[in-house]
């Protein structure tokens, strides 16, 4: 018998874990350093500056640039940018 993950069970893979209020407000995005929107509705934290949603998964950001996605066509910009 093998375990079942989230992903196995339909719907449970949506589930939304809430993330500490105090957490999100300390957090920045790793690449521009600058502050981050929760967007509740797809449960990420988007950084408007590099143009990238980083996934909260089970109630924890993962804060990782190879794991978060490019929203639009927006040019991802470090920290140097203006």
């Amino acid at each position: 018998m093998s375990a079942s993950t989230p992903e196995d069970k339909p719907g449970e893979g949506k589930t939304q874990a809430r993330v500490d209020p105090k957490l999100l407000e300390i957090l920045v995005c790793p690449l521009t350093k600058g502050p981050l929107r929760y967007d509740s509705e797809r449960n990420e934290l988007i950084s408007e500056r590099a143009g990238l949603a980083y996934p909260i998964r089970d109630g924890i950001p993962i804060m990782l640039i190879d794991e978060a996605r490019r929203i639009d066509d927006h040019p991802i910009r470090g920290p140097g940018a203006a």
